[in-house]
């Protein structure tokens, strides 16, 4: 494993963490998530993401679980706090009163002390953004939280939160959480730019494009039996991905991969962590074997020629327009 500091902090984070949106607590049992947790930590990974939303907060939970009696000051443990956690008006968004109370309420379940890094999850139109801001810097000086981060966040919210926290001398955000891989790649032209003028990196979600990139779909074929694309849940986020047209290209990765000596999964990975403002790559697995395959993907320096040829191939099926959003 290799590590790379987090935006303009002297936090390192491992260039491949483990994430466990729509894993645990909901598409594979307990058992089967300490397997994947037990297999990351073998492999080197020491950064671990999650949600207080997450299958209805019991991902953290298992989370919890599945890393109880590790040595705390080798992980770093990331969660996030927004969306709707219970049924009143004040149990979502970034007001003071929920983020607080949010990020009691994970310690809780993740049974810590402190979380590393926490995120605001998405913009909060109906919160003040100062509001937002002091009551993430009072959790850090209370030492219940360390760096502070945003996910999903345009230039201009990134611009504005810079602003404030210069002028006030509040504690600044150090990185960003967005959907970023071969085929969706809005981060570039916009948000990019302003988080390096901001000092934040990227962690990215989603570089397997759900696992599109993995090569496991194929033209004119049904979905792989187990696969995302059959999950309730699951199939709501893949299905954009699994357009013809898309898959034909995909397909075309993979004489690509195995010239670099990759499977078409590590060269999804690689391709993420090319970006030099990508800190870390967040990879999820319902199988160990799924996290060691994604882990060599670290340390890999992609060959600028192969990085050119990938664009060739994927051509217009690549989304670049920052008006378009997702959600993780």
């Amino acid at each position: 494993m290799e590590f790379r500091q987090l935006g303009h902090s002297g936090l390192r984070v491992s260039e491949i963490a483990y994430g466990n949106w729509l894993t645990h607590g909901s598409q594979i049992d307990e058992d089967a998530a300490r397997a994947c947790v037990a297999a990351a930590l073998d492999e080197g990974i020491t950064t671990f993401d999650t949600a207080d939303v997450y299958a209805g907060t019991r991902a953290e939970a298992v989370l919890g679980d599945a890393l109880s009696g590790q040595r705390r000051e080798g992980l770093v443990l990331c969660t996030k706090v927004y969306f709707p956690t219970g049924p009143g008006p004040n149990d979502q968004g970034l007001s003071r009163k929920h983020v607080t109370e949010s990020l009691h309420a994970s310690l809780r379940r993740l049974g810590t002390d402190y979380v590393d890094v926490y995120y605001a999850h998405r913009f909060d139109h109906h919160t003040p953004l100062v509001e937002t801001l002091r009551a993430f810097d009072d959790l850090v000086r209370q030492g219940k939280v360390l760096y502070l981060g945003v996910s999903e966040w345009t230039a201009e919210q990134i611009g504005a939160a810079r602003r404030i926290v210069d002028e006030l001398g509040l504690t600044p955000f150090v990185c960003n959480q967005p959907q970023y891989n071969m085929l969706w790649r809005v981060i570039e032209s916009e948000v990019v730019p302003a988080s390096e003028k901001a000092g934040m990196s990227q962690v990215v979600w989603s570089p397997l494009a759900q696992g599109v990139l993995s090569g496991k779909y194929r033209p004119d074929e049904p979905p792989p039996s187990g696969s995302r694309a059959l999950d309730e849940v699951g199939s709501t986020w893949v299905e954009a991905y699994l357009r013809p047209e898309v898959l034909r290209r995909v397909a075309g990765l993979l004489p690509l991969a195995e010239e670099a000596g990759l499977t078409p999964a590590q060269l999804a990975v690689a391709w993420t962590l090319a970006n030099p403002n990508v800190a870390s790559a967040i990879v999820g697995a319902s199988r160990p074997e799924q996290i060691r395959e994604n882990v060599a993907a670290a340390g890999v320096r992609l060959d600028p020629d192969l990085l050119r040829r990938v664009d060739e191939l994927l051509g217009d099926v690549v989304e670049r327009d920052p008006a378009k959003t997702d959600s993780a």
